[in-house]
């Protein structure tokens, strides 16, 4: 079977229906697309321009075939190194580039992240998670795992008892810690570099400063000064991207017209936006679409949990949740699986 490769010409974030009609340059390379029972799996070329990748196969899977994670709802970050670490359901695995296992964090101590950042600080790399089922987020050395600090919800904050469920976290230049608390009261709540409560902002519904699911967040490195970049998941009538001060401040809407978008991770000027429909939207500087990385066209596997290994199939995602840049502009993209999957995709030059 072949296909071909379709041009795609830069279109506006607003112009995400015609992007999806292209169903995101998704290009078989050779036989690419995975059966069961199919023993030679191929890479898929999927993408647009200069935001090419190509689908490394069996990529972090075990010798036997397996998947090491287990259940999946959570991030991935890359340290210094090129190591992978991603968070699951019980606890964070670390691979390296070729998708070996070195390492993990397991147990009731790391369980349940569902988003982690990475963090350079005097040397010494830091893993910050925002654990939902557990009400709060921590930060731990990345290397060694020690659990150095612990954020939990801040009754000094004046609003009484509310459900305290984090899904994201993410760190300023000087150290001070956002924690979005998407799953409950979408407040985000802003910690010194200690972790003592220094202000909230933010609330729940549909209106043009509040959150409808505020589930992920970064430090948007792409201006000076950084500001906060807010997935707003279920906001109605479509997901968008927001902007916040550091300061707490409402900027700008930088995007609406998404699906459910998840998380963010910048590298340089570009911003990987997983979308939980199955799907990975990468934007410019100017928040225009560079390119939409897969599109799960069916509605049974799409925003779906669980969908078993034997079901899955190369370079269709059921659930888009993290993903990371190296620092040879690859990605890895977590889906949000019942089994635990994580993927490479390799920029192509």
């Amino acid at each position: 079977m072949t296909n071909r490769l379709f041009a795609i010409t830069r279109v506006s974030g607003l112009s995400f229906g015609w992007l999806l009609l292209t169903t995101s340059m998704i290009c078989l390379w050779s036989a690419g697309t995975q059966t069961i029972g199919q023993d030679k799996v191929h890479p898929v070329r999927m993408g647009a321009g200069m935001m090419t990748f190509d689908t490394v196969p069996g990529w972090g899977l075990r010798p036997d075939g397996s998947s090491a994670l287990g259940p999946t709802h959570g991030g991935v970050v890359v340290d210094k190194d090129g190591n992978i670490y991603t968070s699951a359901n019980k606890g964070v695995v670390v691979f390296t580039a070729d998708g070996k296992v070195i390492k993990s964090y397991v147990g009731k101590e790391y369980s349940n992240i569902h988003d982690i950042e990475i963090r350079d600080e005097d040397g010494k790399e830091f893993i910050y998670g925002a654990r939902n089922n557990n009400a709060e987020g921590i930060k731990f050395d990345a290397h060694t795992g020690e659990i150095v600090l612990h954020l939990k919800y801040p009754e000094e904050s004046g609003l009484g008892k509310i459900a305290f469920n984090p899904t994201a976290v993410t760190v300023a230049p000087n150290g001070d810690i956002f924690l979005a608390n998407g799953y409950a009261s979408n407040h985000i709540f802003k910690y010194d570099s200690k972790g003592k409560y220094l202000m909230h902002f933010g609330e729940k519904g549909n209106g043009l400063k509040q959150f409808n699911t505020a589930h992920g967040m970064t430090l948007d490195t792409r201006y000076d000064p950084p500001r906060l970049l807010v997935c707003d998941r279920n906001h109605q009538p479509k997901g968008r991207l927001l902007h916040y001060s550091l300061e707490g401040e409402f900027m700008d809407v930088v995007i609406t017209g998404l699906g459910m978008p998840t998380s963010a991770a910048v590298q340089g000027d570009y911003v990987s936006v997983p979308d939980l429909h199955g799907r990975v939207v990468i934007l410019d500087k100017s928040n225009t679409i560079m390119a939409v990385l897969g599109h799960n066209a069916n509605s049974k596997t799409r925003v779906n949990f669980n969908v078993p290994q034997q079901n899955w199939i190369e370079g269709i995602f059921s659930g888009t949740h993290g993903s990371y840049w190296d620092g040879e502009g690859n990605l890895y993209v977590q889906d949000w699986n019942v089994a635990g999957r994580i993927m490479k995709l390799v920029r192509v030059r």
